[in-house]
């Protein structure tokens, strides 16, 4: 049988998915491309956005009315959150956050029955399962997940609900799946989890244990770390980082807002003083790194000088790159219930202005690598032999190169966010 998958969402959303269709590999499925002829669909969803469930469910529609033999397999967030709204005509099996690692078994008896399978169930007490995923098609880079659900309960955020309490890979498998990793050919791991900085607090071990165990696979040549918080960048914690050649140059540092009473009102545990400390400890010790954010819209109650503080925070920042989103109301959480909701004229306005911004931002930053010498991972060959990668500050590059090759590239000059180099032999 042909399987495809489609994923919406987050890094955390792919290392399941891959994880799942290597499952299905190693039952006898033969993996296809999401936009052709398949047997089975999986789509893995995302509730973090009203877009994101809209998504999640016209995709669900489009696959029944295009291709109605076929079996559909609904995985992820939405699924977790709300599961008879994506039990749809052609819907086979139901899954949310976890049994992703019984998904051919739990498959197979829903065609056996010839009725749909709803697994999902509550999240209280669930264990870190521990999945494996040995290839990421067509890329250097590979996705390690080592964290699972969140405890932060922000304002805004349906993400402990639908992910459910911490817990954290055990540091003996980070290390061995770290090496299956740089075994199968990949140079650069992506270290992630759904609240990285909670990674290891119920064990009593630490993130920089996790980092360090992936460190010490010869095989692996950069880590790059996904979201953190400013809370856990703590001099302690640079100070490990920075004993470490191997980590990238690039932190995602999560943000939302650059007014202090947005964040108070978001339950953001910081100022935006304080994370412009934490910025400062990061380039005090990766003078040439990157740092990117994520910005939220139009939060409740958010006025105009508000909107203005967080426009004026990310030019003080100076942001390398920043994720703009417009504030979405999740039913079930506080903000959803607050007063003074922003009118989605004013969301968009203020969205549209924020990535100008970011746009300028992230030129800018590109621009001043010029004429220096970047370390850039090249992923890709195009048809006219441009090969295409990143710095370790998460810059794309395009040089005359070879995919796979770990290389030191002179950058020439720019074109937009991209930066143009030559390889130097």
């Amino acid at each position: 049988m042909k399987i495809a998958f489609h994923t919406l969402g987050c890094k955390v959303n792919q290392y399941d998915s891959e994880a799942m269709l290597e499952s299905f590999e190693r039952a006898g499925y033969e993996v296809v491309p999401f936009d052709s002829e398949a047997d089975v669909y999986g789509i893995n969803t995302c509730t973090v956005t009203g877009t994101g469930d809209t998504k999640s469910v016209k995709l669900i529609r489009r696959i029944h009315r295009h291709h109605p033999e076929a079996k559909i397999i609904v995985t992820g967030c939405l699924a977790q959150r709300d599961p008879q709204r994506v039990l749809l005509p052609g819907v086979a099996l139901v899954i949310g956050v976890q049994h992703r690692a019984k998904v051919v078994e739990l498959f197979e008896k829903a065609l056996e029955t010839g009725e749909p399978v709803c697994a999902v169930e509550s999240l209280q007490g669930i264990k870190f399962e521990e999945l494996s995923v040995t290839r990421h098609e067509g890329k250097t880079r590979a996705t390690m997940k080592i964290q699972e659900g969140c405890d932060r309960f922000c304002t805004y955020c349906v993400i402990p609900y639908v992910r459910g309490p911490v817990r954290s890979m055990p540091l003996e498998s980070v290390h061995q799946e770290a090496q299956r990793l740089a075994d199968a050919g990949y140079r650069e791991i992506v270290v992630t989890g759904i609240h990285l900085a909670s990674y290891g607090r119920v064990e009593k071990i630490s993130l920089l244990d996790a980092i360090r165990a992936v460190s010490d696979v010869e095989g692996v040549k950069r880590i790059r770390l996904g979201s953190l918080e400013p809370v856990v960048v703590t001099d302690e914690f640079v100070a490990g980082l920075a004993a470490m050649p191997k980590v990238c140059g690039h932190f995602h540092l999560s943000m939302q807002s650059g007014s202090p009473t947005v964040l108070e009102r978001m339950r953001r545990r910081y100022t935006p003083e304080e994370y412009m400390q934490a910025v400062e400890k990061l380039r005090g010790a990766f003078p040439d790194c990157a740092i990117t954010t994520d910005v939220l819209t139009g939060f409740p109650g958010e006025t105009e000088d508000e909107a203005r503080e967080t426009a004026e925070f990310v030019e003080r920042v100076a942001f390398a790159r920043i994720h703009v989103f417009p504030y979405s109301p999740r039913a079930g959480t506080k903000a959803a219930d607050m007063p003074n909701q922003v009118d989605e004229s004013i969301k968009q306005a203020r969205c549209a202005e924020l990535i100008e911004i970011g746009n300028r931002l992230e030129e800018c930053f590109v621009k001043k690598l010029t004429g220096t010498v970047q370390e850039v991972l090249f992923e890709r060959v195009s048809e006219d032999g441009w090969a295409e990668g990143l710095t370790g500050q998460y810059v794309h590059v395009r040089a005359k190169a070879q995919a796979n090759e770990l290389a030191r590239v002179k950058i020439l000059y720019t074109e937009g966010g991209v930066a143009v180099g030559e390889v130097q032999r």
